[in-house]
């Protein structure tokens, strides 16, 4: 007669209840007993009973396997949580390259909309925000460029100068007269006097011969 699969569920009955265990125990540690024997392992079983009577059994030595276990699953909960804090940076990592996508694609789609491109889908408000970007933005432009402009004036201001210094060193240096063309205006301007008369022209008188 074939016996009927057991279902995984508690037994209601306490006798039957007890038989269960006792059967199932005691073959629980034949099977523990034959793991240790035939395949020459460290095994160590400790059961409770409802009542809370304990039932163990240990290939060697109980505290030395139990002990064993701890620094094992010390260590795996080492690895373990290693292994959690490398898949939540990678995590980060995921989300940090995501928003970074998308910031870049919201630049991309301001820097087109300030080159006049994809401007259909824009509101006037939109429209007014873009144009006061502009605005600012080319103001401030323009200040960059004027105080090169007045920086680039300022040293060939000061390269003129410096320039000039050293032909006046080098002509003191020399012995050299200074050009007639570097003269002061007044020594480049000469006074001419004339007489100047105003009034009907002087009668000769004619002598006969």
């Amino acid at each position: 007669m074939v016996r009927g699969k057991t279902q995984m569920k508690r037994i209601e009955n306490a006798a039957s209840r007890q038989v269960t265990f006792s059967k199932r125990r005691n073959g629980l540690l034949k099977k523990a007993f034959e793991l240790s024997v035939l395949c020459d392992a460290e095994v160590a079983l400790i059961i409770f009973s409802t009542r809370g009577k304990l039932y163990e059994f240990s290939s060697a030595s109980m505290s030395k396997t139990i002990e064993r276990y701890e620094m094992r699953e010390k260590d795996n909960t080492g690895i373990n949580n290693k292994l959690a804090a490398l898949d939540q940076n990678t995590q980060n990592v995921k989300e940090d390259a995501q928003s970074m996508a998308k910031k870049i694609e919201l630049l991309e789609n301001s820097k087109q909309k300030l080159l006049g491109n994809g401007l259909e889908p824009c509101s006037l408000n939109e429209l007014n925000q873009l144009e006061t970007n502009l605005e600012r933005s080319l103001s401030r432009i323009r200040e960059r460029k004027n105080l090169l402009f007045r920086q680039q004036i300022e040293k060939l201001k000061q390269e003129e100068k410096r320039l000039e210094e050293e032909n006046a060193n080098l002509r003191q240096t020399c012995g050299m007269k200074p050009s007639p063309w570097s003269t002061s205006t007044e020594e480049e301007t000469m006074e001419v006097e004339t007489e100047l008369f105003i009034g009907p022209p002087e009668r000769r008188r004619i002598q006969n011969p």
